[in-house]
This record gives structure tokens, C-alpha cells and sequence, in this order.
């Protein structure tokens, strides 16, 4: 039994606040976990399967063939490859548009710079809903109704990417701009070679959360497409659910190949979203 000395000369004990730290998070972990397995499980079983009671949680013989059903049949391979683009294209936009503005308004000197990083922040505080409207007026406006432009063009933008970069710009020493324009380097080859290898952490957190809002978009493609050539993975989710129960069982396998993206994504860049959104947070 590990004890340590208190200050007053009496023994504490650690490991009972240590197990009931792991309780919490094991709990924790089966609340987060357990709908993942069971949307796992329902795709490997029959579409009668699904409807059993007590539910099947340990398939007997799994059905692997349900996910290349639900790629091939329900037209899955078309949605995913839709949403791939669409989701980055935004995030390579949102990240290229954030990064410029976020440096104009920290390193470059300009009337008006406060009011307009205003405005940027401003739009922070308009709800998605509102802009729909304008938005689709814009798109059928320009006859982009059911294309890949429709779809990513309104979202290259982003308030919040270029508040978040900008705070992390004022955290790098001004010697850096000062030392850089002593060495001849403009502003574009300051940024490109000083200023984003500083601040990969703080870009790939924000990339991740791009991609991950992008993917899971819903209502937006819902309006501005018609046709299967575009679009994306959860208007196609959600058709094939309406379409017959009796393959819901392709449902469940169609949304594990959705969710497969995104935690190839959270698993690849999991250490530059800790530390993005850690970053500053411990000082001396």
C-alpha cells in the first residue's frame, strides 16, 4: 500500500483517489463506446437480427459482406467520394483564407485593421440559419445549383479560423518579423517559412476541426443538391434509411464506413489537436 507524509506528519493514501480516477474513466469510456459497438455489431448481423430481443451482442456469424453491399448498392463509394472533396477542399480553404487574413491583421499595418477584425469577429455571433437564405440566393444566382462550388465556396471563410490564428501570431516574438526583414524576406515568405512552422499546432487543430464540420454537414448539401453525382455522405445515409427497413442492417454499415473517416482523422493528427488546444496554456 503506497503512502506518502502530509505536511503534519500523518500518512496519505493515493490509491484510493487513483481508483476511483480509473472507475470514472472506464465508465466514462463504455458510455462513449458502447453505441460505437452496437452500431458495429447491427451491421454485421441480418436485417431480422437487428429486431431481437435481448439484442444480439455477440454475432455468431457477422455478415463482413453488409459493408461491401452498402458501398456498392446504395451508391456509399459516390457519397463518400463527394464528401472527401467537399470536406477538404473547405478545409484547405478555410486554413489558406485564415492564415493570410490572421497575418494581415497581425503583422501589416492597415487603415481601419481594428474595425475589420471586428467585423471578422462579428460574424461569430450569426447563426448558420441566418445565412442560408443569402447564401442559396448567391448560388443560383451564379447557376452553381448542384455542383462541388455550391457546396465548398460558402465555407472558405472562416471568423473563427482567423481569430484563433491571429492570437497565435501575437504570441511570437516581434524580434522574429524584425530579424526576417533584415534577411530580405517578404511578408509571404516570412509567413511560409517562419510563421506556419511556429504554429503547426495551433493549424492542424483548427484543420481537424474544418474537416470534421464539413463532413458532418447536413442541411446545406441537402438544399443545394438533386442528383447522387453530388451528393454527400449523410444526405445519402439519410435516403437509404428512408428508403426500405428491411435494409437497415445497411444503414448501420453505411454509417461505420461514414464514421471511418473521421477517426482515421482524430487518430492521425490526435497529438496536433492536444497540443493546438494546449498550447499556452502552461506558462514558465
Amino acid at each position: 500500500m503506497q503512502e506518502t507524509e502530509r505536511p503534519g506528519g500523518r500518512p496519505r493514501r493515493k490509491w484510493p483517489r487513483r481508483a476511483a480516477r480509473y472507475l470514472l474513466l472506464v465508465a466514462m469510456s463504455f458510455v462513449v463506446l458502447l453505441p460505437i459497438y452496437v452500431t458495429v455489431v447491427n451491421a454485421l448481423l441480418a436485417p431480422q437480427d437487428i429486431a431481437h430481443r435481448p439484442p444480439i451482442l455477440f454475432p455468431s456469424s457477422p455478415r463482413w459482406s453488409n459493408f461491401a453491399t452498402a458501398f456498392s448498392d446504395a451508391n456509399l463509394g459516390i457519397y463518400l467520394r463527394n464528401s472527401a472533396i467537399q470536406s477538404v477542399a473547405i478545409t484547405l480553404g478555410a486554413v489558406a483564407t485564415s492564415l493570410l487574413a490572421a497575418y494581415a491583421f497581425t503583422f501589416v499595418r492597415f487603415p481601419l485593421r481594428r474595425v475589420l477584425f471586428g467585423g471578422c469577429l462579428a460574424t461569430l455571433m450569426i447563426p448558420a440559419e441566418v445565412t442560408i437564405i443569402p447564401n442559396y440566393r448567391t448560388i443560383s444566382d451564379f447557376g452553381w445549383f448542384n455542383t462541388f462550388p455550391a457546396l465548398i465556396v460558402p465555407f472558405v471563410a472562416s471568423g473563427l479560423g482567423v481569430f484563433l490564428f491571429r492570437q497565435t501570431f501575437r504570441a511570437l516574438p516581434r524580434e522574429l518579423r524584425d530579424a526576417a526583414t533584415l534577411d530580405g524576406y517578404g511578408h509571404l515568405a516570412f509567413l511560409a517559412r517562419v510563421v506556419i512552422p511556429l504554429s503547426l499546432p495551433g493549424i492542424g487543430a483548427f484543420a481537424v476541426f474544418s474537416f470534421l464540420g464539413a463532413w458532418n454537414q447536413y442541411l446545406w448539401p441537402l438544399l443545394v443538391t438533386s442528383s447522387d453525382s453530388s451528393r454527400t455522405v449523410q444526405i445519402g445515409l439519410a435516403q437509404l434509411a428512408a428508403s426500405d427497413f428491411s435494409r437497415v442492417n445497411l444503414v448501420f454499415a453505411g454509417t461505420v464506413l461514414a464514421a471511418l473517416p473521421i477517426f482515421v482523422v482524430l487518430l492521425v493528427f490526435q497529438r496536433s489537436l492536444v497540443r493546438g488546444l494546449t498550447v499556452g496554456a502552461v506558462k514558465g
